[in-house]
């Protein structure tokens, strides 16, 4: 790891405001933290990050993030264990991944030792933050936006790098059923799917929208030029069940390289698992559905690591997948949270303890 030259410095809040809240009873990523991490680019480099009291920033009218849409984000968790231990799950994969994202959006790159020292820093700072009941976790949004000023359209030349601390309940979205997308597109060849830039998922509200108002909780994405594979699901990666042969799609410039979707792929192998990394196309997994051999469906991702998905809808028709009590996805789903929870062994090393 690259080192600061400096110690973070730490201004912390006159009061907290932890005994406020309502551990037992926490919405997701509705609640903050008393304090956030904010890291400056300017005159062309990164500064050292300080740790501030959580509460608004002040942005120029002109700051090219209102104008030109320079901004990125990641999400991640901390988790406390049994013994009060609180532990990161991959969290090198995040920082690689918000530099792919800066990358395309033209944003510096941040260096490991502001992201790593940083978000360690801030965590043990807000411990007590880090939810014990079952499922609860810590939710972290690192993210990064032009700060700069002007209004010519090219890069900014100062951006802003923050942590912000959300204590979040269990996220249950329960099964859910899926609109498979027949006209809009999420993200196209050449372009910033594969970055979790902020404007991919404003494009993303609209078609959803209109999906819940025909019944369904959310969209699989399918490809922009054919509509013929499907992709992503909602904003998740997503997995298919063929008999007993696990299938996602490979990802690329359109779709986001989930950390989840690569460790369920390793712990799948790992259990035996037969998996495909292919595209998948939409007749097929209509056909699968008609003849039975489609058995599950479900998105991966940080919020809800698995979510399933009970139907989907094509062409105006809808699909029941069967009811499975021990599939695949809660199989995979328990042995990831075991890992984060730090309640069975990692053999990847994928544990981080803060």
């Amino acid at each position: 790891m690259d080192t600061m030259v400096n110690t973070i410095s730490v201004e912390k809040a006159t009061t907290s405001k932890i005994h406020d809240v309502d551990f037992d009873n926490l919405s997701f990523g509705n609640t903050y933290t008393d304090h956030m991490l904010v890291c400056d680019f300017k005159n062309g480099t990164w500064n050292t990050p300080k740790i501030l009291p959580y509460g608004p920033i002040t942005l120029d009218p002109s700051s090219k993030i209102f104008h030109y849409g320079q901004s990125i984000f990641e999400g991640m968790k901390a988790y406390k264990d049994d013994s009060g231990g609180v532990w990161l799950f991959r969290p090198l994969e995040n920082w690689k991944r918000l530099n792919r994202s800066a990358k395309r959006l033209a944003i510096p790159e941040l260096p490991e030792s502001h992201f790593m020292e940083g978000l360690v820093s801030l965590l043990q700072l807000e411990k007590d933050w880090v939810p014990k009941n079952p499922g609860s976790s810590l939710y972290i949004r690192p993210f990064m936006f032009a700060s700069g000023t002007g209004f010519h359209a090219s890069p900014a030349d100062e951006y802003k790098f923050i942590i912000a601390l959300a204590p979040s309940g269990a996220y249950f979205s329960g099964k859910v059923k899926v609109k498979i997308e027949e006209t809009y597109s999420r993200a196209a060849n050449g372009g910033v799917g594969y970055a979790k830039a902020g404007g991919n998922y404003a494009g993303q509200f609209y078609p959803t929208q209109l999906a819940v108002e025909k019944g369904y909780q959310q969209v699989i994405w399918t490809d922009d030029n054919e509509h013929k594979y499907i992709e992503e699901a909602g904003a998740m990666n997503v997995f298919v069940r063929i008999n007993d042969v696990l299938v996602t799609a490979p990802t690329n410039d359109r779709i986001l390289d989930g950390i989840t979707r690569k460790s369920i792929l390793d712990i799948a192998k790992g259990e035996g698992i037969p998996t495909e990394i292919r595209k998948i196309s939409v007749d097929e997994v209509v056909e699968s559905a008609k003849n039975g051999s489609l058995k599950e469906m479900f998105g991966a991702g940080t919020a809800a690591v698995v979510s399933p998905i009970a139907a989907f809808g094509y062409q105006q028709k809808d699909y029941e997948l069967p009811e499975i009590s021990n599939g695949y996805a809660t199989l995979l789903k328990n042995r990831i949270t075991d890992i984060q929870y730090n309640r069975a062994d990692d053999p990847y090393g994928w544990r981080y303890k803060v």
